[in-house]
C-alpha cells in the first residue's frame, strides 16, 4: 500500500471517529436522534468502502467500491446540512466536517477517474 492509499485509509477512519464524536454529542430529542444515526451509518460507511476497495479482485469492483464510499459521503454531507440547517448542531461544529468530505470525496473521486482510465 502506498503512502496515498495509507493517507486515505486512515482520513476515512478518523472521519467515522469524528461523525462518532459528533453523534455523541447530539440532544436526544427523536429529530436529532432519527438525523444521528443516518449520519452515523453513511458516516462510518465511508472507510468500509475504501477498505473493500483496496482488496478488490478486479478494477471495475475496484471502481464500484470507491463509487460506493462517494455515494456515502454525499449522503453525510446532506445529514450534516440537516443537522446545521435544522439548528440541532451549530453550523462552526459540522464546518470542519463537512470540509474533510468535500477533501475525501475529490480525493475518491480522482482515485475513480484513475481507475477507470485504465479500463
Amino acid at each position: 500500500m502506498n503512502s496515498e492509499e495509507q493517507g486515505l485509509r486512515h482520513r476515512t477512519k478518523r472521519f467515522a471517529l469524528q461523525i462518532l464524536d459528533l453523534f455523541c454529542t447530539l440532544p436526544e430529542k427523536p429529530a436529532a436522534q432519527i438525523l444521528g444515526k443516518q449520519l452515523l451509518r453513511s458516516g462510518t460507511s465511508v472507510g468500509a468502502h475504501y477498505r473493500e476497495a483496496q482488496r478488490a479482485r478486479s478494477q471495475a469492483e475496484f471502481i464500484s467500491k470507491i463509487e460506493g464510499g462517494l455515494q456515502e459521503l454525499d449522503e453525510t454531507t446532506y445529514w450534516l446540512e440537516l443537522l446545521a440547517e435544522g439548528k440541532i448542531v451549530v453550523a462552526q461544529k459540522i464546518g470542519p466536517l463537512a470540509q474533510e468530505a468535500d477533501e475525501l470525496i475529490a480525493m475518491m473521486t480522482a482515485s475513480a477517474k484513475t481507475a477507470k482510465k485504465s479500463l
